[in-house]
């Protein structure tokens, strides 16, 4: 195992060592690139405030289109633009009854992450 002196700055090791048990570990457990660029969809969703602000109301039960657009001061077609990319990710789904097309979460995961996610930012 080669030792490197390295002056990079700070926040980065003195020494360049590698571990190469935890490497191997690690790179055992890595999911592949399709899982990560799925996942890295799913979290992007949680990544702007007007998709946070839809899930969190979806979280309390479905709505429609314009039950959500009224809810956040927007328009039907804004609303329906952020509802198709979160139907993309499958964050969440739709029924339609009639005439009225409303929207749920696709299952408790996303209620959960959501959660989880509004209570570390209220951390203090």
């Amino acid at each position: 195992m080669a030792r490197i002196k390295q002056n990079s700055g700070a926040e980065c090791c003195e020494e360049y060592c590698v571990h190469v048990q935890a490497v191997q570990q690690a790179r055992i457990v890595m999911p592949s690139d399709e899982i990560t660029s799925a996942a890295s969809d799913f979290f992007k969703a949680f990544s702007d405030k007007t998709r946070l602000r839809i899930l969190t109301a979806l979280a309390e039960q479905e709505l429609c289109v314009c039950d959500i657009a009224t809810l956040l001061g927007m328009t039907q077609s804004a609303i329906s633009h952020q509802l198709r990319f979160l139907k993309q990710v499958r964050l969440v789904k739709s029924r339609k009854s009639g005439k009225t097309v409303y929207y749920a979460l696709c299952d408790s995961h996303i209620k959960t992450i959501l959660a989880q996610g509004m209570e570390h930012v209220q951390e203090r």
